[in-house]
């Protein structure tokens, strides 16, 4: 695993995009405060910029840099759920703007998948994650569905988990700070 780590973190530094397994599903990722790899990612997945990706961290101190105000509730729903959970949340700030939608907001998910924690530890910065699919396709169960448009399409691939079949994407939440709690996904 350290080796994989190496390779996509060394990836990720230069700008580049990476596939890799989440706690979830297969995921195209990179430095969420690089406007540049962000736009690798929209290309890749033939996706508009306006329809927003989730962006991975591995703790509060990660969340507090990109969330000045976190609703006390979001913690509550974190500590709670038996599933991965994303929570769509106000007023990001040092993050690519291109990953902000367009209500201002972020879809973040704190993960606890060995992989993609270290990986942020090593980065010191959040990790884009989307679904390894063009945008309208199906979302992949395992690496062997995923696209050859899309394996061919990034920078480098991570040798982990390649056999794996996939759990369902996340629950995401959206949480306002006037209180407001929409489920947007089960």
């Amino acid at each position: 695993m350290n080796t994989e780590i190496h390779n996509a973190y060394e990836v990720i530094k230069e700008g580049g995009i990476i596939l890799y397994p989440t706690d979830t599903v297969w995921g195209i990722g990179c430095d969420a405060t690089n406007a540049e790899a962000v736009a690798k990612i929209y290309a890749l997945k033939k996706r508009e910029e306006s329809k927003s990706m989730i962006v991975l961290m591995n703790g509060e101190r990660m969340m507090y840099n990109v969330f000045k105000e976190i609703p006390e509730v979001a913690w509550q729903i974190l500590d709670l759920s038996e599933n991965p959970t994303t929570l769509i949340l106000d007023n990001p700030r040092n993050v690519a703007p291109n990953i902000i939608a367009e209500d201002n907001t972020l879809a973040v998910r704190l993960v606890t998948d060995p992989f993609c924690y270290k990986l942020m530890e090593r980065m010191k910065k959040p990790l884009v994650s989307t679904s390894a699919n063009i945008s309208g396709m199906f979302t992949p169960k395992t690496f062997s569905e995923i696209s050859p448009d899309i394996i061919n399409g990034v920078d480098y691939v991570v040798n982990l988990n390649r056999d794996k079949i996939c759990k369902n994407p996340s629950t995401i939440i959206k949480l306002s700070l006037d209180h407001q709690v929409k489920i947007i996904r089960k």
